[in-house]
């Protein structure tokens, strides 16, 4: 059996937070330099990691960036509350997610799962809004189980829940770190920098037989 786990922010749904933080806050932003750096400062400190991680709310994260940036809360908020509503399938992963489903449904021992460090309050806009979240065999949402990649327990929670041999399984993500930590398990990982060149990549992991289908990924109920 091969498992394929895909991440889903900048794998199968876009995420470019530096282009979002420099059209909402464009004032604090006023090269791409800047914009970089206020992403960075925003995204990848406990402000919001806690609220990946469920630890806080949205409204307790949006205080918090407010008073450390000294940005507005009404900007912030207007960026980051509808946020499940901005993240949109990417067509080429969708089309290569349709495609592996196609071949589990024809019988292929192949079972597909995704790993996702998302609020739970985008998550739940996210599974009402986009159809192919329910194609998977299984997921993990970090806000879901006050967790977050990379920590090794929610890679081992996915695989407990499902029986994932380390082995047999390919874990996809566009984090560097992500994926160094799935490997530290003994996961098989590919680094997703370009979704364009993902279908290639996952090539060289399944048995060999075209990724891609003819079909469009609209067709899946």
């Amino acid at each position: 059996m091969k498992n394929v786990v895909f991440d889903l922010g900048a794998v199968l749904l876009s995420w470019e937070p530096v282009s979002l933080v420099h059209a909402v806050l464009a004032p604090h932003t006023p090269t791409a330099q800047a914009a970089h750096a206020l992403a960075r400062e925003m995204f990848h400190h406990e402000d919001w990691l806690g609220f990946d991680r469920g630890t806080h709310s949205l409204e307790d994260a949006i205080g918090r960036m407010a008073l450390r940036l000294s940005l507005p809360v009404e900007r912030l908020n207007s960026m980051l509350a509808p946020m499940g509503e901005r993240l949109e399938p990417i067509a080429v992963t969708l089309e290569l997610l349709d495609a592996l489903c196609e071949r589990r449904d024809a019988g292929e021992p192949l079972r597909l799962y995704y790993l996702s460090n998302m609020p739970a309050p985008y998550a739940r806009v996210l599974e009402q809004r986009h159809a192919f979240l329910r194609w998977f065999d299984g997921g993990i949402f970090s806000g879901d189980v006050r967790m977050l990649k990379p920590q090794p327990e929610i890679y081992q929670l996915l695989a407990t829940r499902h029986g994932l041999e380390a082995s047999e399984t390919v874990f996809i993500d566009d984090s560097a770190a992500n994926v160094a930590a799935a490997r530290a398990l003994g996961w098989q990982a590919i680094h997703c920098e370009a979704p364009s060149a993902l279908p290639a990549q996952l090539a060289a992991y399944l048995p060999v037989r075209s990724i891609l289908s003819t079909s469009k990924p609209s067709e899946r109920a």
